[in-house]
């Protein structure tokens, strides 16, 4: 996790409660984007994609700021979303649109 970054209330209480196991967890996050060619920016959006179509708000919050600390655009971060339609549903895609727009209006 980035120094830049103020960690959820409930991810800090998971820090506090299991610390060896959340500080795994980054590591192995760090480890596996360190592992391949593909930028920040597109390692984002990809993990953005999977978090809205496993239905993860937190983590589409989490990985819209994080794309657009990448350089990622807002429109570059909605399409992300927007390709997933034929393959996860609109009402799903929906959902998770209305999740990024909560993370971009707050910024």
């Amino acid at each position: 996790m980035s120094d830049q970054k103020i960690p959820s209330k409930h991810y800090q209480k998971l820090s506090q409660k299991f610390p060896q196991v959340l500080a795994a967890v980054e590591n192995l996050g760090t480890t596996v984007r360190d592992a391949g060619p593909i930028d920040k920016k597109t390692s984002e959006l990809i993990q953005l994609a999977v978090a809205a179509a496993s239905q993860s708000t937190g983590s589409v919050h989490s990985h819209t700021r994080r794309a657009l600390e990448a350089g990622a655009t807002e429109e570059e971060i909605y399409h992300s979303l927007l390709l997933l339609v034929s393959t996860i549903g609109f009402p799903k895609v929906a959902a998770a649109l209305s999740w990024i727009s909560d993370t971009v209006d707050n910024r």
